[in-house]
């Protein structure tokens, strides 16, 4: 990895993204970017209150332009999108640029299950959290693959394993 590019986390909600991030953060001396946490600075309210009052299109939006405003930064950071960044085309784009090099943090179902439980605050798995998540990696799967300069798969693996693989 080039000092000036950004390291992106991408996968799927509960894939440990934002966990990873601050590890990788800490031992590359970068600032990390959480775009779930930078929209809801924006926006003045949660990713789920965004959902409620405005819907997905309007999150994803905002995530969009949160996502071209982290890579624009002349400093190179560790950023955690959320897990649907890839669904857009320009975002996948903005994703493969020169500055950008992404590692697909990769999942089982079941981890990702046990992991994000009702945690409350990810509203697109309210009713069927596992029924869900395996419809959103079906259809994401192609474009996280798409991404990615490393694949790093997480199932039983510590946070320092991951960090490890992300950093070969």
């Amino acid at each position: 990895m080039r000092a000036d590019q950004h390291l992106l986390l991408v996968g799927m909600t509960g894939s440990g993204k934002s966990t990873v991030a601050r590890v990788l953060g800490l031992r590359l001396d970068r600032q990390v970017v959480d775009l779930d946490t930078e929209i809801e600075r924006r926006a003045g309210k949660s990713v789920r209150r965004i959902f409620a009052d405005d819907g997905e299109a309007y999150f994803r939006e905002l995530e969009s332009t949160a996502l071209r405003d982290a890579l624009a930064d002349d400093e190179a950071h560790v950023i955690a999108p959320g897990g649907g960044v890839v669904v857009s085309e320009a975002n996948r784009a903005l994703l493969r640029g020169p500055r950008a090099r992404v590692a697909w943090l990769c999942a089982d179902i079941d981890t990702l299950v046990e992991r994000v439980g009702r945690s409350g605050h990810r509203p697109l798995l309210d009713d069927d959290p596992r029924g869900t998540l395996q419809r959103m990696l079906s259809e994401r799967e192609q474009w996280y693959r798409e991404v990615a300069d490393v694949i790093v798969l997480v199932d039983n693996r510590s946070v320092n394993e991951v960090v490890e693989a992300i950093l070969r």
